[in-house]
């Protein structure tokens, strides 16, 4: 059998349905794992498709030191693992006041004391996907040969090294080889699985050298920048060796606006059009000095021309000028033109990665502008007029002799430029989906088309004595402009005048204006900066600036730093500028590419990128007191959610200590005791001016944003009239009943949490209480449930309104809430007796699962660049 492993399911099922040569491929499962088995040339093959990466680097909980073995912790697994901690680091016995421990450290807290330790630590892989992993080995066992599918980058061959790592651990003589391709078509993928390969160990080793630094770099970041001042609305503030330079990027832009002095200026201008015609038919007309910098001479100028009626041409220019195609995609430029039209670059790679999973266009995160010799670039032209759109353009196009393609700047052999590889169908794709394609669709054709012929004209009139000018622009040979529109200004066809002709002038005016300042970055020309200044790769630069909006550093587009993110910049500047500045990233992203091209070693590049994040820690931690000041305000500003009704104080979120919940409070405690609670499993952000207080009672509203649901706007007062619900009755206690009693079951939400239940006016007694969703108007039915005898409501949300019982452990209800009191007991008894006996048989272990992907988790939050 041979195995094939790919780095999604999508592309284990696309695959096999182009490899197979006897139909359909029969869709089967490995345990829960989704897997495909066909025929091809007599022999059994079976793709497993993975969940990216199946293995995430973690950290040990804590550092031990013996003189015998010096530094080391102990895995997961109970191995000993080698930790190269600098002499120059305090060394056991320390008295136990964490995070130090009698005969070592403790890094899994967020301990500010623990981080010179931490950046030392030895970096361990753990299962993410356990799974998928036992389903790996399962069919590992049985495989003849394997075949790693996955994408060919410097992430996809570290995917498929830590598969292929799996795979060893129970065949380890099995053969290996390794497909690369670049498009979901038959031609590409049997092309690449009949010239198979070695697996690029190098590329591999440069991948999981960027997960280690990056791992290491953000968690000590994002800890140290946390616990120097605790607070806020997400808490966590996170930096990274990418991400850091790149807010800083746009602080700096942010800086050179506010520092920017206008300049005052004046300018004349007005509309023309020849002798008796209309309005529609007149152009721009502006004096030929252009801006006035002394207002003086703007006034006289103006004088003479204020009540002038005509004016006479004085000249004519005509200029052509010729408009190149084009070059090829390559991620950087797509995100750049997909940003003009709408998307943004974090949507963009979204919806590349759907299409090129869809087999519509080619691999989407390349660097590459050049397209390779193997390319059959007129096949794919006429395979474009499938589209009805493109097919006069194709049929025009491809009756030419020979079709050439314009070349980029950046070569490399990997994979092509993005390209269309399949027709797309409108009336198929999601509308942002149609758009990119499109945009790759049209930019593909451009790039074999002819250049397009601009002519400009230049109009020099004579009005009372003063110089004015005039300038449009007429497309007059299309070239690749008729199939490529993107950018191109609309036309601005002057009439056709001659030297000496009289023009009616009107609205003339005088403007008082003045100079701008720097223009802010667009995230299509802040992905553009980073490319530049040598920040992040392709594939991430678009999740890091996703990532600076998502803890709240960046707003808007064009992009704007917050007060937090701008304090961040600031006072990471003032205590160790070389974190924001582009070179050291750019240093250590040199260094991964020499790993890649086998010059240098995996363990070198993350010692000496622990080194250089040593150095300048040593210097922040000397300053942690400094730092925590200088943000402070930020971190109140970041917290803030509005005006205290009562005393006019700021109101912010806050933690609490008993429950590590948070809700809002008045920052005039212990003065002032305002607080409200917050709702639970939802983000939220603070609403800004009148919108952000609650017309009825001044209470601050707030924006909730559930994960995949619609967001919400509230007032975190749960006593506010806008949060009233009547109590409302929707049946009647079974057990009350059952006891010879009357209980009536009722709907009520909570003044004091906001929180919705149904509980029984006998609760007391019978303790029956079932829990409600959050949002949604309640209806009674005076139905019970067939299956339980609970009663049923119908909850109407933005989806409409769906009917079911309230009880929670009611087989009818797909998600299995216990529900409180002594209503869950019946028919469900038996069952949770059984489910107890096996929980509390497992507990141990399932506490150190618990306690293990909890970490995991954490840390990989940590991670990002």
């Amino acid at each position: 059998m041979k195995l094939v492993i790919t780095e999604k399911n999508d592309a284990a099922e696309k695959i096999a349905a182009l490899l197979s040569e006897a139909g359909k491929p029969k869709k089967d499962k490995v345990y829960d794992t989704p897997v495909y088995r066909f025929t091809r040339e007599g022999e059994e093959w079976v793709t497993i498709g993975l969940r990216g990466h199946i293995l995430a680097p973690d950290f040990p909980t804590e550092l031990k030191f013996t003189d015998k073995q010096g530094w080391f912790a102990i895995s997961s697994e109970g191995e000993v693992l080698p930790a190269d901690v600098p002499d120059g680091l305090p060394r056991p016995p320390f008295k136990k006041k964490k995070p130090f421990l009698e005969d070592g450290v403790d890094i899994k807290g967020w301990k500010v004391p623990s981080l010179p330790y931490l950046v030392w630590a030895p970096v361990e892989k753990l299962p993410a996907e356990k799974g998928i992993i036992r389903s790996l080995k399962n069919l590992a066992k049985k495989a003849d040969s394997v075949v790693i599918g996955t994408d060919f980058d410097r992430e996809g061959e570290l995917i498929g090294s830590d598969a292929l790592a799996q795979v060893l651990e129970v065949n380890p003589d099995v053969p290996v080889s390794r497909a690369r391709y670049s498009a979901y078509t038959r031609g590409e993928i049997e092309h690449a699985f009949a010239n198979l390969v070695e697996l690029d160990q190098n590329l591999a080793d440069a991948g999981e050298s960027r997960q280690y630094i990056d791992l290491i770099w953000g968690a000590a970041l994002t800890r140290y920048l946390t616990m120097a001042r605790f607070g806020g609305f997400g808490n966590v503030r996170s930096a990274g060796r990418v991400q850091t330079p790149t807010l800083a990027l746009v602080v700096e832009r942010e800086r050179e606006r506010m520092a920017f002095v206008p300049q005052d200026y004046w300018v004349i201008g007005g509309r023309a059009c020849e002798q008796g015609a209309d309005d529609d038919a007149s152009f721009k007309i502006s004096h030929a000095k252009g801006r006035f910098s002394v207002e003086e001479e703007a006034n006289a100028a103006y004088s003479h021309v204020e009540n002038a009626t005509s004016g006479t041409v004085t000249a004519v220019t005509k200029r052509s000028r010729t408009q190149r195609p084009p070059a090829p995609f390559n991620t950087t430029s797509l995100q750049a033109a997909a940003a003009a039209e709408g998307l943004s670059p974090a949507r963009t790679m979204r919806l590349a990665e759907s299409l090129y999973m869809d087999g519509l266009i080619s691999y989407p995160r390349v660097d590459n502008t050049v397209y390779p010799p193997s390319l059959d670039l007129r096949a794919t032209a006429k395979m474009l007029a499938g589209v009805p759109q493109y097919a006069p353009y194709v049929a025009k196009l491809t009756a030419e002799p020979e079709l050439h393609a314009t070349r980029g700047k950046q070569f490399d052999t990997d994979h092509p430029p993005i390209y269309p590889t399949g027709v797309g169908d409108p009336s198929k794709l999601q509308p942002a989906e149609w758009k990119l394609y499109n945009l790759i669709a049209r930019r593909f054709l451009a790039t074999l088309s002819d250049p397009a012929t601009i002519e400009g004209t230049k109009l020099a009139i004579d009005v009372a004595g003063e110089p004015f000018v005039a300038s449009g622009d007429v497309l007059k040979v299309p070239g690749f402009r008729a199939i490529y529109p993107f950018g191109l200004k609309r036309d601005e066809q002057l009439p056709a005048l001659a030297e000496g002709d009289v023009v009616d002038v009107r609205d003339l005016s005088l403007d008082a204006k003045q100079t701008e300042p720097p223009a802010r970055y667009s995230q299509g020309k802040l992905i553009q900066e980073m490319e530049k200044r040598g920040l992040g790769t392709k594939s991430t630069r678009a999740s890091i600036i996703e990532r600076l909006y998502t803890v709240k550093y960046l707003k808007n587009d064009p992009v704007e730093p917050s007060q937090l993110g701008m304090a961040i910049i600031d006072a990471l500047h003032t205590y160790a500028p070389r974190i924001t500045t582009p070179d050291m990233t750019s240093e250590l992203e040199q260094d991964m590419t020499k790993v890649a091209e086998g010059t240098d070693t995996q363990d070198q590049v993350v010692h000496h990128s622990r080194a250089l994040l040593a150095g300048m820690l040593d210097a922040l931690i000397e300053h942690k007191d400094d730092l925590g000041e200088a943000i402070a305000d930020a971190v109140t500003a970041d917290a803030r959610v509005g005006t205290c009704p009562k005393c006019g104080r700021d109101l912010v979120v806050k933690s609490s200590a008993k429950t590590r919940g948070s809700f809002v409070g008045c920052m005039g405690w212990p003065d002032c005791d305002v607080t409200y609670p917050l709702p639970s499993g939802v983000r939220y952000e603070a609403i800004e001016g009148e919108a952000g207080v609650c017309p009825e009672c001044g209470a601050p509203r707030i924006k909730c944003k559930p994960f995949r649901a619609k967001a919400y706007e509230i007032c975190v007062n749960p006593k506010c009239p806008t949060n009233y619900e009547p109590d409302l009755k929707v049946g009647e206690c079974k057990v009350c009943a059952e006891a010879g009693r009357h209980g009536d079951l009722i709907a009520h939400k909570s003044e004091r949490s906001g929180k919705r239940f149904i509980r029984c006016t006998n609760y007391d007694e019978c303790g029956v209480s079932y829990p409600l969703p959050a949002r949604g108007k309640l209806t009674a039915t005076d139905e019970t449930c067939p299956e339980c005898g609970a009663p049923m409501i119908i909850v109407e949300t933005a989806r409409g309104p769906w009917k079911k019982c309230v009880n929670m452990d009611c087989p009818t209800n797909e998600r299995k809430t216990p529900a409180r009191g002594r209503a869950a007991a019946g028919k469900a008894s038996g069952a949770k007796k059984a489910a107890t006996k096996k929980a509390t048989a497992k507990k141990s272990a399932a506490k150190k699962t618990t306690a293990k992907r909890s970490s995991s988790k954490k840390n990989s939050s940590e991670a990002g660049e």
